[in-house]
């Protein structure tokens, strides 16, 4: 039996670097780089087998694709797919998870970087002509931060996070981390402690939980106000973890603090965001994934999943 694949937002994953010829044995398949909502549902009718990695898939719509019975998410997040519509409907949802971990931690330690050192700014500075007015054989624009010895809080212990801890612990610093299912005798060089906890002692604060219901916008006004006043913010998680409001009006309120983001709540944000134009605050277009090395063990995955899937029915 041959099914119809079809890969609804294939670009995110494949902008042109890659293949998804695993996919050409088991059934004519075709690729959208994008697609938007009203286009939706005329792609998905006939497929067997959907891949998506944004698109968002709701209930209204599932009940409407007969012949629909399995979505594969090219990516860790649930978040756009009706999982209770899809189980009611009898289709098989699968994600991946693991296949970014090195690159948003990478992507992570390059965003905590640029607020410590300033690599960027030096440069522009350079490039401006400031080394060449007097200032000697070196100077800093803005004070460098040390990162060993430092504190460094990880809210959420998976895979990222846990590779996030081990760089930092390479950095020399110390570990705080908030998880709610990693045993704390497994990981004895770090210290598990509380979400308040956390945002009391950490120097840097890595975010890197999953979102849920119980803690969407969790990083409000009360907790930013737990903070050090030069304390760092990192989010390369999910964008809905951070009221942006209480965010901006913190980083205002105290300049010797910073965030980075590679994630925001709404994407793309807008030209109205209220994180935009402030100098303490560095945001990514959610890139941290993105690494060729983590794309193409995304599609490897991508591709399991859907084989082990035709298998089975075939086996039927």
């Amino acid at each position: 039996m041959r099914f119809k694949i079809v890969v609804l937002d294939g670009i995110y994953a494949n902008p042109g670097d890659l293949i998804w010829d695993g996919l050409k044995p088991h059934g004519d398949f075709t690729i959208y780089e994008r697609t938007a909502p009203e286009q939706v549902m005329d792609r998905a009718l006939e497929a067997d087998i959907l891949i998506v990695n944004k698109v968002e898939l709701r209930k209204a719509l599932l009940y409407k694709l007969p012949k629909l019975k399995m979505i594969v998410i090219s990516a860790t997040g649930m978040n756009n797919v009706d999982l209770e519509a899809a189980k009611e409907h009898g289709v098989l949802v699968k994600n991946v998870v693991g296949y970014g971990a090195p690159s948003v931690a990478q992507h992570t330690f390059a965003l905590i970087l640029e607020l410590t050192n300033r690599v960027s700014v030096h440069h522009h500075s350079v490039q401006n002509g400031e080394w060449d007015s007097g200032k000697g054989f070196s100077y800093t624009v803005s004070p460098v931060t040390g990162l060993s010895g430092k504190t460094l809080g990880i809210y959420g212990f998976g895979s990222i996070g846990r590779e996030v801890a081990s760089i930092g612990r390479a950095f020399g610093m110390n570990i705080l981390v908030v998880s709610g299912h990693t045993l704390p005798a497994y990981y004895p060089d770090y210290e598990f402690v509380s979400l308040p906890e956390l945002f009391e002692r950490s120097d840097i604060i890595s975010l890197h939980a999953p979102l849920r219901d119980d803690n969407e916008r969790v990083v409000n006004r009360a907790l930013l106000s737990k903070m050090k006043p030069d304390a760092r913010l990192i989010n390369t998680a999910r964008g809905p973890l951070i009221h942006e409001e209480d965010l901006k009006n913190w980083l205002m309120a105290h300049p010797m603090a910073g965030a980075a983001l590679d994630v925001l709540e709404m994407e793309p944000p807008g030209a109205q965001h209220p994180l935009f134009g402030l100098t303490n605050c560095i945001i990514t277009p959610h890139m941290a994934w993105t690494a060729k090395s983590a794309r193409k063990k995304l599609i490897d995955e991508v591709v399991l999943h859907v084989t082990k899937f035709v298998s089975q029915q075939n086996s039927l």
